[in-house]
């Protein structure tokens, strides 16, 4: 049962502008509805230039947030684009390892590198959402499907199965405080599908946004990123993806297929597509660029026999559940479930 949430800022510092104050307003109350303590960490609230130009304080509040035996849950409060710098400040002295405890770690988007991070030193954590996108969600509640898992992970600490969402929404274009209590437009879906290979598999999952996975490798975002990457192993080593499941989903830039071929072209050369036993796609947000994806990547597999599922609710594309990293995963896309062990 969690009784402490920490919010943390860990790539951008939007949480402590002016112009999200109506959001995070409606999220520390829906926590405290839930009957939750919620503390802000020390740099959380320090708006976006701050927490664009303090790496080093945004590494602190994670580490104190660990180190904090009243926290039970440590949030994101969104993503970004450059959580990866704060590599030298959690790794270097092993910091990152020494500080870590048994807590419930929550994000998604940039914060693929901290999972990451965070598998690096053996955390088991949860992907797919965050503060300002879900607990802060502008209609009247959270979005049905998201407070279901939601409410899943804070009563239950862990999340037991999935299934598909009956609809899908599209992303909102205003996040104002005139957009308060406004819904997005729904639309039906259609549950997860099956692109190739079995329908059942199984494995730890591990992955994330693509983007972010992308630019690991790639140094057109941030010249340094690969090289610091490299420095301190970030990327798993081909052998510790061997069996698992891969978790794949696009951001919000919704990069051209080009770049997703580029990018799937990355993974396939790391040798990720030859040694994890499935993958598992989210839907791409307001479906844009779906079907020129999904081309891409079975083209770019090369290997009809790898299960791939396609059309989850994860990541970018709302509404949004939350998959568990490091914990067996038994999917059956005929049964339209995937199911999880509970966490060691």
């Amino acid at each position: 049962m969690i009784k402490t949430v920490t919010v943390v800022s860990l790539s951008s510092g939007m949480l402590g502008e002016d112009f999200a104050r109506h959001e995070l307003e409606i999220g520390l109350r829906r926590l405290e509805a839930y009957g939750l303590r919620v503390k802000f960490a020390r740099h959380a609230l320090m708006g976006l230039d701050y927490v664009k130009n303090h790496p080093e304080d945004r590494a602190a509040d994670l580490l104190e947030a660990f180190a904090d035996p009243e926290t039970d849950m440590i949030v994101t409060a969104i993503g970004g684009d450059d959580t990866y710098r704060l590599l030298p400040y959690l790794f270097d002295g092993d910091r990152l390892a020494k500080a870590v405890t048994d807590k419930v770690f929550l994000g998604f988007s940039d914060t693929t590198i901290n999972h990451l991070m965070l598998h690096k030193v053996g955390l088991p954590t949860f992907y797919g959402q965050a503060f300002i996108p879900d607990v802060c969600e502008l209609d009247r509640e959270m979005l049905p499907y998201t407070r279901r898992y939601f409410e899943e992970l804070i009563t239950t600490g862990t999340i037991a199965e999935i299934t598909p969402s009956p609809v899908w929404y599209e992303e909102r274009t205003d996040f104002g405080p005139s957009a308060v209590g406004k819904a997005r437009p729904a639309h039906p879906d259609t549950g997860f599908r099956l692109l190739q290979g079995p329908a059942t598999f199984s494995g730890k999952i591990l992955g994330g946004c693509i983007d972010t996975l992308f630019d690991i490798f790639d140094g057109e975002r941030y010249g340094d990123m690969p090289a610091l990457c490299r420095k301190y192993g970030l990327f798993p080593a081909p052998e510790d993806w061997a069996g698992r499941i891969l978790l794949l989903e696009t951001s919000e830039e919704k990069m051209t297929p080009e770049k997703f071929c580029r990018a799937v072209m990355k993974l396939r050369e790391a040798g990720v597509f030859a040694a994890v036993s499935g993958v598992l796609v989210g839907k791409p947000m307001d479906r844009t660029y779906e079907r020129e994806y999904l081309e891409i990547l079975t083209e770019t597999v090369d290997d009809p026999a790898l299960p791939i599922v396609c059309n989850l609710n994860v990541g970018h594309a709302a509404p949004r559940c939350i998959i568990p990293f490091g914990v067996d995963a038994a999917v059956d896309a005929e049964a339209q479930r995937i199911t999880f062990a509970p966490q060691e």
